[in-house]
């Protein structure tokens, strides 16, 4: 009986765990959306415009795969990012060259603009195991 309840007990704090774990890494709906992306001013750059520095990072439990963001009216190119970071394809930018971004995982890029530009999530696959 006693190891029973030992078992029952485990579980439990396992259980309790996990429970803890989402919450504190974010409780995320499964969905490409709760990619957070974040921008900060910092100073200017080499063109003499200033420079942005975006970080696009995944708080979920879940794997995020084929991320792309909208970028409509951005090149990445002409921002000498590296391909395998941000890459235009139509519309949208791949991240990552599409490959995972795990949990507290990020990406990061710079560029040179006038202004910040308005990135969003566009679309993506999420991988739970």
């Amino acid at each position: 009986m006693a190891r029973i309840v030992s078992v029952a007990a485990l579980l439990t704090i396992f259980v309790l765990g996990l429970a803890f774990r989402g919450a504190s890494e974010g409780q995320c709906s499964r969905t490409p959306k709760d990619i957070t992306i974040t921008q900060k001013a910092e100073g200017i750059g080499e063109g003499g415009k200033p420079k942005w520095s975006v970080t696009i990072s995944n708080p979920c439990l879940c794997t995020v795969l084929e991320l792309t963001v909208t970028c409509n009216g951005f090149d990445p190119a002409a921002q000498k990012i590296d391909p395998s970071v941000l890459a235009k394809q139509g519309d949208v930018c791949l991240v990552n060259n599409g490959d995972p971004i795990h949990v507290n995982e990020s990406v990061s890029f710079t560029y040179e603009m006038d202004a910040s530009f308005p990135f969003a999530v566009s679309d993506g696959q999420i991988g739970c195991s």
